[in-house]
């Protein structure tokens, strides 16, 4: 049935206004996704939503287009705060905010971009005048992430700061015990919506995985990227430093490669995806921070060159590629240590995946080279003064230079090593 309404049905059905119907088509929206149809007409009715669909299928468009409606059947409210959406990082707020911009834009919408829990918190508390008493919506995106127990004391103030009497939307990709916990707690009989199994991944990703020796790694990844060159990949790494040492390693072999950790300032950080959006750099190397909800058009790879220690982080960092119907390939690079953690993906998406197909004595061709690179971008950080009390001025200082610099020569796999 959810099949048929996603061919059939169209943003007018669902009851969206003309106005912002034309906007989508403007945007070239031409039917609603799963999640929207199956959404939109419960949210246009004032149900309170948990919303459970795989990233990259329209989950904000879902609360967007209802509460931009809300704003334009209520004109008197205009200059008050209507609708609060949280994400956990800031580049993710940044997004949801151009998304509602976009669907706003003809008819005046203001969209301060408060986004995570903390900021919002300190508006609250150090901002005078800051209230959100008028808030008629509550928008948890990447619900799961939020409710743990990171954010757990932040939430709490949030929530106590606004009015009981709210719609609350919830959305993730994955869904969690703590958002069940949420929903008796501030919740009005919510309308639980599940597009997908429980922890699915999109019908158009290519999932593989190669097991390696530890040491080979960085070998397999250079393979992998030279493999696809001209490709768009995001690699995803589990530390800060390791983003930091991959991108010089691979830029000293002539890669467009680019780092983007939570060690790095805002300013830096968005100045780094930028530079992939707009595809100077094809190659981003990324901690968890880039795994949530941003959306980037045409990535082709997703490597996960360390193995998430969550298996539900998986979903979320595979869900990068293969959006909106395209397809996408993902790999993961095992090594002895990491076993325990990628047979606990495996049995969470219900499948076994096929191996990626690399002869190993091809790949073991570019040892020399890398290994003399890895050396190189060690010695690089250890003369920067990459200690814990400089790492955030040198990070930014990296970036600068990543931002600035143009490659050298293009790294070739050569056999006559």
């Amino acid at each position: 049935m959810a099949e048929e309404n996603e061919v059939t049905e169209t943003f007018k059905g669902l009851g969206v206004c003309e106005e912002l119907v034309e906007v989508c088509d403007s945007l070239g929206w031409e039917n609603p996704s799963k999640i929207q149809v199956e959404a939109i007409p419960h949210a246009l009715q004032g149900k309170d939503l948990i919303g459970l669909a795989p990233t990259g299928s329209g989950k904000t468009a879902a609360f967007a287009l209802p509460i931009i409606q809300s704003i334009l059947e209520s004109p008197k409210a205009s200059q008050a705060f209507i609708a609060c959406v949280l994400s956990p990082t800031r580049e993710l707020a940044i997004q949801i905010a151009e998304q509602f911009e976009a669907l706003g834009s003809g008819f005046g919408l203001k969209c301060a971009v408060v986004g995570t829990p903390g900021r919002l918190v300190d508006h609250l508390s150090n901002t005078k005048g800051f209230s959100l008493r008028t808030l008629k919506y509550l928008v948890l995106d990447e619900a799961d992430r939020l409710l743990n127990e990171d954010f757990e004391k932040t939430i709490d103030e949030i929530l106590k700061a606004i009015p009981r009497e709210r719609n609350t939307f919830l959305f993730s990709a994955t869904m969690t015990k703590k958002v069940r916990k949420l929903q008796r707690a501030c919740l009005r009989n919510p309308v639980k919506i599940e597009i997908a199994s429980k922890y699915s991944t999109v019908d158009t990703l290519k999932q593989q995985f190669r097991f390696i020796p530890s040491k080979y790694k960085d070998c397999y990844l250079v393979y992998i990227l030279t493999e696809m060159s001209g490709s768009t990949s995001m690699v995803f790494t589990r530390t800060c430093e390791q983003t930091r040492l991959l991108a010089l390693l691979l830029r000293n072999l002539g890669l467009r490669a680019i780092p983007i950790s939570g060690q790095m300032s805002q300013a830096k950080r968005l100045g780094a995806l930028n530079k992939f959006k707009a595809g100077e750099c094809n190659i981003l190397i990324c901690t968890d921070v880039a795994s949530r909800g941003l959306d980037i058009a045409s990535v082709d790879v997703v490597i996960n060159f360390d193995i998430p220690t969550n298996s539900k982080d998986y979903i979320h960092r595979v869900g990068r590629t293969a959006r909106a119907g395209r397809s996408g390939v993902a790999i993961s690079l095992v090594n002895q240590y990491e076993l325990e953690w990628y047979l606990q993906i495996e049995k969470l998406i219900g499948k076994k995946l096929p191996e990626f197909p690399a002869e190993e004595e091809e790949v073991l061709l570019l040892l020399e080279r890398v290994t003399e690179a890895k050396r190189i971008s060690q010695m690089k950080i250890k003369e920067s003064g990459g200690g814990k009390k400089r790492r955030g001025r040198d990070d930014d200082e990296e970036v600068d230079r990543f931002l600035t610099s143009k490659n050298g020569k293009s790294f070739k796999k050569s056999k006559k090593h």
